[in-house]
């Protein structure tokens, strides 16, 4: 068993040089957390995507894996994120007469709401004491994580902390919201979509899709606006940020 181990150790190099490695680990974690999903009953405070970074993340420390190493291997399954993010269009279009009757208060409510979600963020991150790159990792957490990244890329950060922010908010995201609206008695596929898309970016919109084409085409909708809006303005507010600090 001992010989086994130390020749599988020996393939590790060769397989992290392909994209092999990197996309069956993530596969098999993928599935493995949607069978998990749907063996508990489809909670919603425990989706696939959190189950799968779990079993990813010890699979990796088991095999010795380093992140970054892991991270070139499945880098063109990051750039599918864009692409997947552009596929929600369609939901949009299907739906888009009741956008359309919306758009006065959708206008007015995306920028406000993504402004509190980079403003809550900063001011928690600053309270406690954390440093520029903390908050500059935070401050994109309720994007998704095509844009996130870009804007991570501009205003600097940790990816690896700002992949486990948008991890975590987005299943919080998902949960509060659900609770909220049960006891809120809120019951508009409309608002709890647009909802979970601007705060739980696109594990909200899964969730959002499981309530109904409705309300995952306004959560695209929120999702999509949030970013954009958050994409231009979240690096100006940042260098503000920086020059009024020094």
């Amino acid at each position: 068993m001992t010989e086994f181990s130390a020749r599988l150790q020996s393939l590790f190099p060769h397989l992290l040089a392909t994209p092999a490695l990197s996309v069956l680990l993530t596969l098999i974690a993928y599935f493995a957390g949607v069978a998990i999903f749907r063996k508990l009953r489809q909670p919603v405070w425990c989706p696939p995507v959190l189950v799968a970074a779990l079993l990813l993340a010890g699979t990796l420390s088991l095999l010795s894996i380093s992140f970054d190493d892991y991270r070139r291997g499945a880098g063109w399954l990051s750039f599918l994120l864009g692409p997947a993010t552009v596929a929600l269009g369609v939901p949009l279009y299907q739906q888009f007469h009741h956008i359309r009757a919306l758009w006065r208060q959708i206008l007015v409510t995306v920028p406000l709401a993504a402004t509190m979600a980079a403003a809550y963020a900063l001011v928690i991150a600053w309270a406690l004491g954390g440093t520029n790159d903390v908050m500059a990792s935070l401050a994109p957490k309720s994007v998704t994580a095509p844009i996130a990244i870009g804007i991570n890329q501009q205003i600097g950060g940790s990816v690896s902390l700002l992949m486990g922010s948008l991890l975590v908010t987005g299943v919080v995201a998902s949960l509060c919201v659900d609770l909220l609206c049960r006891r809120l008695g809120i019951d508009d596929d409309r608002l709890i979509g647009l909802t979970l898309g601007i705060n739980g970016h696109a594990i909200g919109t899964v969730r959002a899709f499981e309530i109904s084409p409705t309300a995952g085409a306004f959560s695209s909708l929120g999702m999509g606006l949030t970013g954009v809006f958050t994409a231009v303005l979240l690096p100006f507010a940042m260098q503000l940020l920086a020059l009024t600090a020094t």
